[in-house]
């Protein structure tokens, strides 16, 4: 039997509808030459870690990123209920100041809400296993910030992206890969300059960035309340939070089907889909 049958097998147990099937091979096809390190399994202690967090493997993701601090959290769902953190790393490497990313070149690390897709993840990375974090999204794009190849990625070293070393980002991709082989279809990267607590944000007060960094400390306070990532949006040029629980406005269904073309109609901040290449 080959990989890509032992999969399809385990996923058709499941339940997985045939577009989703497809997606999860996609990936699997393109990392079966000889690039087995994305296919890795999880090790023993993570196994024993989500056990003993009430975790089960393929559970849905979140990342959160604090540029000041240099960490990367790892969130997971428990079943039915809160997300709880699983993983604390280490960032080796970023380029840039605190501050968010405004044009291409400027060797920021972006501060925002991300959706990463299956499409993004890339087994192929130079620097061991990366993904992209969806830089520009439709923030980014409503106010003309530019940029490219913004990835999480081993090998300790960045051009304006986020570095973790090699081991954590093996964990970190297969997680992710559990994760949508369970049926998440894209999980969240909030990016912060800071841990956006009272104190940080009179600290920074003065700071030509404040007016940003308060858009930024709604949606981080709504996870600090109820352990669930918000709905995140754009409208009129603004970030935009929506419960987690609770229907997405017909306002921002509607431009959605259409395609981005307004940038100042409502935008909902999404994964790469089919069209788009990485």
């Amino acid at each position: 039997m080959t990989l890509n049958e032992t999969f399809q097998t385990r996923l058709n147990r499941r339940g997985f509808t045939a577009a989703g099937l497809a997606g999860v091979l996609s990936m699997i096809t393109a990392c079966s030459a000889g690039l087995d390190k994305s296919l890795e399994p999880l090790s023993p202690k993570v196994m024993a870690d989500l056990a003993a967090n009430n975790l089960k493997v393929g559970a849905p993701l979140l990342v959160r990123i604090f540029k000041e601090e240099n960490q990367m959290e790892v969130w997971l769902q428990q079943e039915y209920g809160p997300f709880v953190r699983f993983r604390t790393y280490q960032i080796c490497s970023r380029s840039g100041v605190l501050g968010p990313k405004f044009k291409e070149g400027d060797r920021q690390a972006p501060e925002g809400f991300y959706m990463v897709s299956q499409r993004q993840m890339n087994p192929k990375s130079k620097y061991y296993l990366s993904f992209n974090i969806g830089y520009p999204n439709a923030y980014d794009k409503a106010n003309g910030r530019t940029g490219t190849h913004l990835m999480v990625h081993g090998g300790c070293s960045s051009s304006g992206c986020y570095a973790i070393n090699d081991e954590q980002v093996q964990e970190l991709f297969s997680l992710a890969r559990e994760a949508f082989l369970y049926g998440q279809k894209e999980f969240p990267v909030h990016s912060f300059p800071f841990r956006m607590t009272d104190a940080n944000m009179l600290r920074y007060a003065a700071s030509p960035h404040a007016a940003y960094w308060r858009e930024l400390k709604v949606g981080y306070d709504y996870f600090e309340q109820f352990r669930q990532p918000p709905v995140v949006g754009v409208k009129d040029y603004r970030y935009v939070f929506l419960p987690h629980d609770v229907s997405v406005p017909e306002e921002f269904v509607q431009v959605q089907q259409a395609g981005f073309s307004d940038p100042a109609a409502p935008q909902l901040i999404r994964g790469w889909g089919p069209g788009q290449i990485q």
